[in-house]
């Protein structure tokens, strides 16, 4: 039975492509991709059992964590990153007419944020509008000769318009980090786990107990990213990513999960998984 994968839609965005290079890693057989219209309704999709598995963007090199991501983990505890890839972000600025009259630019705010410095510089005057995805941006820019997109060069020719710069991205090492969720957790070889908590007591030194445990058990933190936890003012969930390198790692993660647990209010387990960096053609 062909699984359905959900992902940021329209076609041409760069979470299609990463859809089509997760599935196949996870050894998916003829999946059905669901292109859907905004990061919520993906979420959804594979919250409320209306897909098998979903593709979203998890992190930026240049903007960091997407919000959107991290809450709908700690929203819903049954659902776990089976994979990850990180994939490089070239953004073109797409358009039907010419540059010196683009009065607005139009893109995901993800996107938006990534080239504002360009924009800053090449069109001062121009009026950022966000959309939900890059491809829709591209698809409202259509017959305007005042409006330009900022997408994926491969949305150019799905739309017929054309490239009026490229790349425009700030950073010329931005990359984003895609991740593959399901409702089962990953059993396969593993590079990196994930994880998040909130604590039971606001105090000093609190936090800086339950890094140290993570200290005294021999991990490398690759990130860790605080989010308000919408309860009230000051009360945050911490976010981190621990790197696996042997199986001695995955024996001592159970037991530094035994010791973090106690100083929880909460604690959800996003589960273990192998991310690796992917190459664009």
């Amino acid at each position: 039975m062909s699984k359905q994968v959900a992902y940021l839609g329209p076609k041409g965005t760069y979470a299609e492509k990463a859809a089509h290079i997760l599935s196949k890693l996870a050894n998916f057989q003829t999946p059905i991709f669901v292109p859907c219209n905004g990061l919520h309704s993906v979420i959804k999709s594979i919250a409320y059992n209306n897909c098998d598995a979903a593709v979203v963007p998890i992190e930026n090199s240049v903007e960091g964590g997407v919000t959107a991501t991290l809450d709908a983990l700690w929203k819903f505890p049954d659902i776990f990153i089976n994979k990850a890839i990180v994939i490089p972000i070239k953004h073109a600025l797409i358009s039907d007419g010419e540059l010196p009259i683009i009065s607005e630019v139009l893109s995901h705010p993800q996107a938006l944020a990534q080239c504002s410095e360009w924009l800053s510089e090449n069109l001062p005057n121009a009026i950022a509008l966000p959309t939900n995805s890059t491809s829709e941006a591209v698809n409202m820019v259509k017959g305007s000769k005042f409006r330009a997109a900022i997408g994926s060069k491969s949305l150019i020719k799905i739309e017929g318009l054309k490239e009026l710069a490229f790349p425009i991205n700030d950073v010329p090492g931005n990359c984003t980090r895609f991740v593959l969720l399901s409702k089962e957790s990953n059993s396969s070889s593993a590079n990196i786990a994930s994880f998040a908590f909130s604590l039971i007591l606001n105090e000093p030194g609190a936090l800086l107990k339950a890094i140290n445990y993570i200290a005294d058990f021999g991990f490398n933190m690759s990130k860790i990213e605080s989010r308000p936890s919408k309860r009230e003012l000051g009360d945050y969930i911490i976010y981190i990513d621990l790197e696996l390198n042997n199986q001695n790692n995955i024996d001592n993660l159970i037991a530094l999960k035994k010791n973090l647990e106690p100083l929880c209010k909460r604690f959800i387990d996003f589960g273990n998984y192998f991310s690796e960096n992917i190459e664009l053609n």
